[in-house]
């Protein structure tokens, strides 16, 4: 009961007329949740099943759709519970363990993109070299990298701030984000540094290793025949659909801490849901209708299904 009572309780204030709308909040994002859960695990079932698609580029594919189920999991229980609430809220310390899961499983997908782009690199530009380099333990070291160092990263940003003394306790938002340094009754330096470092080693690096691996891929394929330019086109749209999508998502997290609270409440939810929506719902989508060995396999599945 003590600590109950000495529990900092934080609340959220992102929701648009919660009071009127939950049932139809509720009602929208279980079933995107669900489609989430379907879509994703079906290309991830495929590949598991299907022999050939046991390659590194299809498997760090699994990885990153696998990596969308656990960031919607991190965020929607909770959402769908606030839905629900008459004031939704969350307190501190489960606060910062949903930050350090969200912004873990975020990191994570950079680093496994970047591994797709070398993985595409290697196939386009040293095609005669790509088994000797992209061996199963180079995959699995890099999938284990993948989610290590991010955590290993964020666990630090979490611990120094589950100091951080709050003077504010209305967090603008709907989920535990970046919104959540606001609340501080300062700044730390030492967190500052940390984090502008976390942001640069998890984030602009990765970043721009993809962009040079790309420019790579682009001026050799625009160097070579037009079967190499085809096949360039077909393995490399799909990743950077989902880079595009993923860098645009990143940009407006990062900078909706720097925005001034009179920004409009119900543009800010609307922004604040596609981040939590677009890359989990369409990245299954986008890999299921470009990818052509997927694409095979999940048009033989519904039409087989449909015969059934």
């Amino acid at each position: 009961m003590e600590d109950e009572l000495n529990t900092t309780y934080i609340i959220f204030d992102g929701y648009v007329e919660l009071h009127k709308y939950r049932y139809v909040y509720f009602s929208v994002m279980f079933i995107v949740y669900i489609l989430i859960i379907c879509c994703n695990f079906t290309i991830v079932c495929l590949i598991w099943i299907h022999q050939n698609l046991h390659e590194p580029m299809y498997i760090f594919i699994a990885a990153l759709l696998l990596n969308s189920v656990l960031f919607s999991t991190t965020i929607y229980p909770k959402l769908l519970n606030d839905f629900l609430s008459v004031k939704p809220m969350i307190s501190y310390s489960t606060c910062l363990i949903q930050f350090f899961f969200i912004y873990t499983l975020a990191s994570s997908d950079i680093s496994l993109l970047a591994a797709m782009a070398y993985d595409r690199y290697v196939s386009i530009c040293r095609p005669l070299q790509y088994t000797t380099i992209m061996t199963k333990t180079t995959m699995s070291v890099s999938l284990v990298l993948a989610w290590l160092l991010p955590a290993t990263h964020v666990i630090v940003l979490v611990k120094l701030s589950a100091d951080m003394t709050l003077c504010d306790f209305t967090l603008k938002g709907i989920f535990c984000n970046n919104s959540l340094y606001k609340l501080g009754c300062g700044t730390s330096r030492v967190r500052t540094i940390f984090g502008i470092f976390v942001l640069i080693n998890t984030g602009l690096l990765p970043m721009l290793f993809i962009l040079f691996t790309y420019m790579k891929i682009f001026v050799i394929s625009y160097r070579s025949s037009k079967e190499m330019r085809t096949k360039a086109a077909q393995t490399c749209f799909p990743h950077l659909l989902v880079l595009i999508s993923f860098f645009c998502l990143c940009a407006y997290d990062v900078i909706i801490v720097r925005i001034k609270s009179d920004f409009p409440k119900t543009a800010r939810m609307i922004m604040t849901l596609q981040v939590i929506t677009y890359h989990s719902l369409f990245n299954p989508i986008i890999y299921g209708l470009k990818v052509k060995e997927i694409y095979k396999h999940l048009k033989r599945l519904f039409c087989s299904t449909a015969l059934m």
